[in-house]
């Protein structure tokens, strides 16, 4: 195991270039599939790229916010001695990369965004706790437990067909979570998941000779409470050092928050996430002026996230109005037998994710040829929906697109947890395949 690990970090050391260069060496190989495997022309391609290419906006603010949110609650003091109190019950960094693993699986089960954050500060408040304990290897932990969110309670493409008005009723009706979220086998996955992952997690551990340590105080947050200058204080300064406007503007966002789930019961997305660790860091930080130093402290992180997810869109834009998406799915689907047919519709879903990563826009492209194959050979709508889910999930993995969050609040590069994730990409990957053949 320790072999394997060592075999992956060299070579994503050496050979994976920082996220930025990633999508742009994409962008030009999907570009090259496009003319080979489709009817479009090189002008076409450029026009594909090109219109796609502002069509994360919406997604690309939801996520900064995840990120700026995020870093701002948890540089709270209230937070910090929450994450502290939980993180103390770490002995050893084995037990820190085991408790890791499971606290970001739960939040990812709740939420996938929820996940992303929460696994990421949860792992630097172990760092600061726990001595000789791999800050590459309890970040990519962290991360790994980002695999369960497209089975869990916010999947986007099981909660898609569970809801009246879905794009693909007419053709498959209505599909409630009972048959997707909850069957058996996608539980089956999930628990197995449960049991491996932190096992092998701790088993990457490398050798003390080898561990990459970073020193607690790098990791304390930079945005601290500045001490008021002596001498009266302008009505401004007032109004910014007032912990009674923190105080009611809280307040209002907990109203909301009261009205929203008493309206929609415990039914969490991105916005509602957002909003939470928006007013809970308003409300921790006590004042405005503590709050707004620590998010100007946060978006120094988010730089990555604002400039590299439009070139993602436009590779969704080149994948999507050229086709080749659609030619990568019939191409799995041409091989594929009644019992083999999820399996290859789960290694298709993760081959296509590495272009096109958003679980509802990936569903909207695979979803006709996926579902009029399993009608064709008979297999349950359910578990093809799934088989796709998983898919998406899956090779997140070592894709850099979902890890840019996590490695904004680490402070570390794509290429530093990278080759843990390799190998926890191939043990999850038999998990699910195994899932999705026999169960």
């Amino acid at each position: 195991m320790k072999m394997l690990v060592s075999f992956f970090n060299r070579i994503m050391q050496r050979y994976l270039p920082d996220p930025f260069l990633f999508v742009i060496i994409l962008t030009f190989v999907v570009f090259g599939l496009g003319l080979i495997f489709t009817d479009s022309g090189p002008y076409q391609m450029v026009q594909h790229w090109g219109g796609g290419f502002w069509g994360l906006l919406t997604f690309s603010m939801q996520m900064v916010l995840v990120l700026v949110t995020g870093h701002v609650l948890a540089s709270s003091n209230v937070f910090k001695k929450g994450l502290g109190a939980l993180a103390s019950l770490a002995k050893s960094p084995g037990q820190a990369i085991i408790i890791v693993t499971v606290v970001s699986m739960i939040a990812s089960l709740i939420n996938w965004g929820f996940g992303l954050v929460i696994g990421a500060l949860f792992a630097k408040e172990l760092a600061k706790k726990v001595k000789n304990v791999d800050y590459r290897l309890l970040i990519a932990s962290a991360y790994s437990g980002f695999i369960v969110w497209h089975g869990g309670i916010s999947g986007s493409i099981p909660l898609t067909i569970a809801t009246e008005g879905h794009f693909s009723q007419d053709l498959i009706g209505i599909i409630s979570t009972d048959q997707t979220i909850f069957a058996g086998f996608n539980l089956f996955i999930i628990l197995i998941l449960f049991l491996v992952l932190p096992v092998v997690n701790r088993l990457m551990m490398p050798s003390k000779d080898q561990t990459v340590t970073v020193d607690p105080v790098l990791l304390e947050n930079d945005a601290q409470a500045a001490a008021l200058e002596q001498g009266a204080l302008t009505p401004a300064e007032k109004l910014e050092n007032s912990r009674i406007v923190s105080l009611l503007t809280g307040i209002f966002g907990l109203v909301f928050l009261f009205y929203y789930f008493a309206t929609n019961g415990f039914k969490l997305n991105l916005d509602i996430v957002n909003f939470i660790f928006l007013f809970l860091g308003i409300l921790f930080h006590g004042t405005p002026k503590r709050f707004l130093d620590a998010a100007v402290n946060a978006v120094k992180g988010a730089s990555g996230i604002i400039i590299q997810f439009p070139f993602y869109a436009g590779i969704m834009g080149m994948m999507t109005a050229s086709g080749l998406a659609a030619v990568m799915s019939e191409g799995f689907v041409s091989i594929s037998n009644e019992f083999t047919f999820p399996f290859f519709a789960f290694l298709s879903a993760g081959l296509v994710n590495i272009f096109v990563p958003s679980g509802g826009g990936q569903w909207a492209v695979q979803a006709p040829v996926m579902l009029e194959a399993a009608q064709t050979l008979g297999v349950s709508i359910p578990k093809t929906a799934m088989a796709v889910a998983w898919g998406d999930a899956w090779t997140n993995l070592i894709q850099p697109f979902w890890a840019l969050p996590a490695l904004a609040i680490a402070g570390l590069k794509a290429k530093d947890i990278m080759g843990y994730c390799v190998l926890i990409l191939i043990v999850s990957g038999i998990v699910i395949s195994v899932g999705m053949l026999f169960f």
